[in-house]
């Protein structure tokens, strides 16, 4: 168990894409990359799928129990060496000798539906959106990448929005989903939505008409309380007048610490289900219901 949890823990750290982290955590397992259905041929098995991974592919989903195919141990191997992810010793050994191994397949007999994702949620939103009024564009619910490097892009459409009322005018709202990664630099607090919302809340430092919210689904973001966290114009001038420096805490990986002092943090508890990050900036202002 302990090296399964500094197995987690290392690629947790590590910035490697959520399709890589299961590909590995796939080799550790007698019950993952679909080894259950394996083990329960010849009965048939029908999985019904809420996906938390970018693009929907229920092999990824929890690594996949009831789904045939996975990487072969040896393709796992090279990816590890090819990114440079340092495993725990134990776990290394163990995909070493894997590899050495010739490539069998199980037979198994399963059926895969994908009965909430990601998508729907953004779908859901966007009909939120328009019934008080405000035009929504979906940008994808499929975004991966460093967090802080997915808020300037945000950013960077948000201002290019207001400025030129592209794809529609105010009041508008983007919406995007996916799941983005935290490459650890420090040991501060804050999960890849707060760390996305901080890097937002900087590169739009005073800009006056886009407001934000950034939150895992689950309710829970990275391993806090919070499912993320609410960025107004003056959210970044309101952390340094409480005496943090928001881009400090960015360099630190301490995203909590810097919502919280301005009580910016936004909780909901555990929600029950999980389709990964959600995303929403508002350009202009709800109209009056």
């Amino acid at each position: 168990l302990e090296d399964l949890q500094a197995l987690n823990s290392a690629l947790l750290a590590s910035g490697a894409p959520i399709s890589v982290m299961n590909d590995i955590r796939k080799q550790f397992s007698t019950v993952n990359g679909g080894r259950l259905a394996e083990l329960a041929y010849p009965a048939q098995v029908v999985s019904l799928v809420v996906s938390d991974v970018p693009g929907d592919d229920p092999g990824a989903v929890a690594s996949g129990p009831t789904v045939p195919g996975r990487r072969a141990a040896a393709e796992v191997l090279q990816e590890v060496a090819a990114r440079g992810l340092e495993l725990p010793p134990r776990c290394m050994a163990f995909l070493q000798e894997a590899a050495q191994q010739p490539a069998q397949d199980a037979p198994s007999k399963t059926a895969t539906h994908v009965i909430a994702s990601a998508g729907l949620s953004l779908t859901a939103a966007a009909k939120a959106a328009q019934a008080r009024g405000v035009t929504a564009w979906i940008l994808s619910d499929a975004i991966e990448g460093e967090a802080r490097e997915v808020a300037l892009v945000h950013a960077a459409l948000a201002r290019q929005a207001q400025e030129s009322g592209f794809p529609h005018p105010a009041p508008l709202v983007l919406l995007s989903g996916g799941e983005t990664t935290v490459t650890l630099r420090h040991k501060g607090r804050g999960g890849r939505n707060s760390e996305f919302a901080l890097s937002l809340a900087l590169a739009l430092d005073g800009q006056e008409g886009i407001t934000a919210l950034a939150a895992d689904t689950d309710g829970i973001d990275g391993s806090e309380d919070n499912a993320g966290a609410f960025v107004a114009p003056g959210t970044a001038g309101a952390m340094r007048a409480a005496g943090v420096d928001p881009r400090r805490a960015l360099q630190h990986n301490d995203a909590y610490g810097a919502f919280a002092a301005v009580d910016a943090l936004f909780h909901t508890g555990p929600t029950g289900t999980n389709v990964n990050d959600f995303r929403a900036l508002l350009i202009g202002d709800l109209p009056e219901s």
